[in-house]
């Protein structure tokens, strides 16, 4: 069954406009999850909003959103009023301005959806829009209102469609500084880069997302396997947690060995690599009685 639309309206390059949909990227469907279950009878537990001074359980009908406005006063504002708010960015996705897409520090990239048109009589606009985006390689700046909220967005070329990707704000996003702040910049060791360095080319490969299977949730599945078939649950050995390392040279050494297939080889021609690279006082004393 095809997914159904998160939003629907339209796409606006200045005067150029065609119908367009939105459609989530990703699929949580077959996510293992999990009901809350009364133990003594083994019926599901339903929520219920419950009145914070009688104690009495609210009807559905009587359940009313409330802004504070202090002094625990409330002013009620209904469905209806909220869905009735509407701005440009809830119907129209309007391009406003075109930046490079690695112009974007990946820490403001939020979700990812689909565009496309909704109709065949949009179909030659969409395809104009975004054909001019992938000749000029430039990513659209627009804003939409998605779940009563306003967000920027980011619009790019992608496979036959386009690729929507919300953006967070400015103010949401923790700055590196608050974090990386205490971080020491003294100057490191080459060598150990060197080494560290290695080991990345080694481990390099192409990008295969086909390749990443949720382990803990496959785990999980073979907890329920055992237990619906009246067995005890496996019992998985933790994993040994790593400690830190106390000499770093020795540790990126081992590893490359690793990464090799062959410690011992790989040791070794570190170490006359490294040894290279040292000059010796003999000949340091060469190139500068040559040099005199």
């Amino acid at each position: 069954m095809a997914p159904r639309p998160a939003w629907k309206g339209y796409l606006k390059l200045s005067l150029v406009s065609c119908a367009v949909e939105l459609t989530s990227a990703t699929d949580h469907s077959e996510k293992v999850s999990f009901r809350v279950i009364n133990r003594k009878t083994g019926n599901t537990v339903r929520r219920q909003y419950i009145d914070s001074v009688s104690g009495k359980p609210v009807d559905t009908d009587d359940e009313v959103k409330g802004y504070e406005i202090g002094g625990d006063e409330y002013l009620l504002i209904e469905e209806d009023e909220i869905d009735a708010v509407q701005i440009e960015s809830s119907h129209t996705l309007s391009i406003e301005q075109f930046v490079d897409r690695a112009a974007i520090p990946q820490i403001y990239f939020d979700q990812p959806y689909y565009l496309s048109p909704s109709d065949e009589v949009s179909e030659e606009a969409f395809a104009v829009i975004r054909e001019a985006m992938a000749k000029q390689k430039k990513a659209g700046i627009a804003r939409i209102v998605l779940y009563r909220r306003e967000r920027p967005v980011m619009i790019e070329p992608f496979d036959k469609g386009l690729l929507l990707t919300t953006l967070r704000y400015d103010k949401t996003v923790r700055q590196p500084d608050e974090v990386f702040d205490g971080l020491s910049k003294g100057k490191l060791d080459e060598e150990l880069v060197e080494l560290a360095t290695h080991i990345i080319e080694k481990k390099q490969a192409k990008f295969d997302p086909s390749g990443f299977e949720d382990r803990y949730e496959e785990a999980l599945l073979e907890l329920i396997a055992a237990k619906r078939k009246g067995k005890k649950p496996p019992v998985a050995k933790p994993a040994e947690r790593p400690s830190n390392v106390v000499n770093l040279f020795e540790a990126l050494k081992k590893s490359l060995g690793e990464e090799s297939g062959s410690p011992g080889k790989s040791a070794a021609r570190e170490r006359k690599s490294a040894s290279a690279r040292k000059p010796t006082k003999k000949t340091a004393a060469g190139k500068a009685k040559k040099s005199a």
